[in-house]
């Protein structure tokens, strides 16, 4: 399998072109097409002299690492990165005592040797032996947080999304390239073995599903009230307003209002609608929408939206529909890609999904069972008897075979090692700043379809950045 190498997991390939920080490409060609084509002519020569040298002196002495944003995603991201060896956290950033407090408690009693900051500013001013940052607060700050470590000479993990401002997420891809620091964007699946597995090797390279013309992918989650805080650990209205927040509610709930993030499309469909782009090989041509604020009254942003996008993949035209609802958990969330002679259904999640079905008359699948591809069929095709009368508008539901690769790890851990790797090693990220930004154009627009109450069409331009 030319051009490629193996994983850290040793579970699956990972093709260069999924990630690596790439200095600017030539006028007149994509940026997509300039990231493949440099992909192709191998790992060494696409990499930036500052990513080789920063290889050859960081070797392997431990990486000090800031964090940013002390909330849950914070947490999250903590707790993953806790399990990777030769990363010390040596800061902590968080406007709000509770937040900051609690977390630096935590990394404290795991023999971390950590300050704490309020502002991010004091932190880069005073913290001189850092070599990245994790960047977790919410979407709107994400731009001046990430730019502002790189300018300082720090590599970065940023959240998804971005933002929630384009202009804003094409900074950071302009401030990458320009300091030639790393900038992985937290669209963790990009790294997940389980996806690396299904849809780099069982779609693309065997062509397992045959032509793909739809997609299906939703995330649902049951209702669920508003964020309350600790009595008495209220961040004071002054420090609120300093940092741009209008109250402590909408600091808890910022995702909710239209001033700090997108809502539960960009907050949880990112994640998926990422995912469409990887599978179809291109970006959306067009996107319809339905959505509103039909259940939480208080709210700025929809509660529920439908998406539907259109893509020209190199194979023929697609479809897919994105749902997330917030009044309801029925189905979780997962996707599901849909070809001629099979459907892969994925998730995250252990127990949902995970696993191809094919159609009756595609070919037998036995070949890739015995090279360990896919795991023996979990139901045998039905049997009709030759007395019973078919139902000639159904087709016969089709036998699964579950995917071979399960992650025994926090979901987010891949992408961190990968993030880590990369600053260490020069590996290639796997989801760099122009793949984010390619997301958050097909993401941000979704609410613009609903807003407008009919189909959007993409430029290709939309999607590259251009100094």
């Amino acid at each position: 399998m030319d051009g490629r190498k193996t994983s850290r997991q040793g579970e699956m390939k990972i093709p260069r072109e999924s990630g690596k920080q790439m200095p600017p490409h030539p006028k007149g060609v994509s940026r997509r097409d300039f990231l493949r084509s440099t992909a192709a002519a191998g790992a060494g020569a696409a990499l930036a002299p500052a990513v080789v040298g920063r290889a050859a002196t960081l070797g392997s002495k431990d990486l000090n690492i800031a964090l940013i944003g002390a909330g849950e995603e914070g947490r999250v991201l903590m707790d993953a990165m806790m399990r990777i060896p030769g990363v010390r956290f040596r800061a902590v950033c968080d406007i709000w005592d509770w937040n900051r407090g609690r977390t630096a408690g935590l990394l404290k009693k795991s023999g971390h040797d950590v300050n704490e900051y309020v502002d991010y500013q004091d932190m880069l001013a005073a913290e001189k032996n850092l070599d990245a940052a994790i960047v977790a607060t919410p979407d709107w700050v994400h731009a001046e947080h990430a730019i502002a470590c790189m300018e300082a000479g720090l590599d970065v993990y940023c959240e998804k999304e971005m933002s929630n401002d384009l202009a804003k997420a094409r900074q950071m891809v302009l401030a990458a390239r320009k300091t030639g620091k790393l900038l992985q964007i937290g669209h963790q699946r990009r790294s997940n073995p389980r996806y690396h597995h299904a849809i780099n090797t069982l779609i693309h390279e065997v062509g397992l599903l045959g032509r793909i013309t739809h997609a299906n992918a939703q995330w649902n989650r049951a209702k669920k009230d508003d964020f309350d805080w600790p009595k008495g650990s209220d961040i004071d209205q002054e420090t609120l307003h300093k940092y741009g927040y209008d109250s402590m509610h909408h600091f808890r709930n910022w995702r909710w209002y239209k001033k700090y993030g997108g809502g539960p499309v960009v907050d949880l469909g990112s994640h998926q609608i990422d995912i469409f782009t990887w599978v179809f090989k291109s970006n959306p041509k067009a996107v319809a929408a339905s959505g509103g604020i039909d259940f939480y009254d208080n709210h700025e942003w929809y509660d529920n939206v439908m998406a539907i996008f259109d893509y020209d993949a190199p194979e023929g035209k697609a479809r897919a529909f994105y749902q997330v609802l917030t009044t309801t958990s029925q189905g979780l969330f997962y996707e599901t890609f849909m070809g001629v002679d099979g459907s892969l259904v994925i998730s995250e999640l252990h127990h949902t999904g995970n696993r191809v079905l094919r159609e009756q008359h595609a070919p037998p699948w036995d070949i890739w069972v015995r090279k360990g591809l896919l795991l023996k069929t979990v139901s045998a095709p039905i049997q009709v008897k030759k007395d019973v009368t078919i139902d000639v508008r159904a087709t016969p539901p089709p036998p699964g075979w579950p995917l071979p690769i399960e992650l025994n790890k926090p979901p987010h851990q891949p992408h961190l090692e990968n993030f880590f790797d990369a600053v260490r090693n020069g590996a290639p990220l796997n989801c760099p700043a122009e793949i984010g930004y390619e997301t958050a154009v097909a993401v941000l627009k979704v609410n613009d379809a609903v807003d407008a109450g009919r189909k959007l069409d993409f430029k290709p331009e939309e999607f590259e950045v251009h100094a």
